[in-house]
């Protein structure tokens, strides 16, 4: 579970990135840039569910270690 919650969280970042050089930021909120941008928010929202993931794992191990 741990190398499958890096690797999407690698992804989301190279498609953080990505989409961060598609962003015309003379009119951020204007064609391609503002399917760029929700993309981009889209990335930062896997990365972050990824990171409550592994937390919620390792909590979970903790709690079975103690029964």
């Amino acid at each position: 579970m741990k190398i499958i919650t890096i690797i999407i969280s690698l992804l989301a970042f190279v498609l953080i990135v990505f989409n961060f050089t598609k962003v015309d930021f003379n009119a951020p909120l204007e064609g391609e840039s503002v399917t760029a941008l929700i993309t981009i928010l889209a990335g930062v929202c896997a990365i972050f569910l990824m990171l409550i993931l592994r937390i919620s794992k390792q909590i979970e191990e903790k709690v079975k270690q103690r029964r």
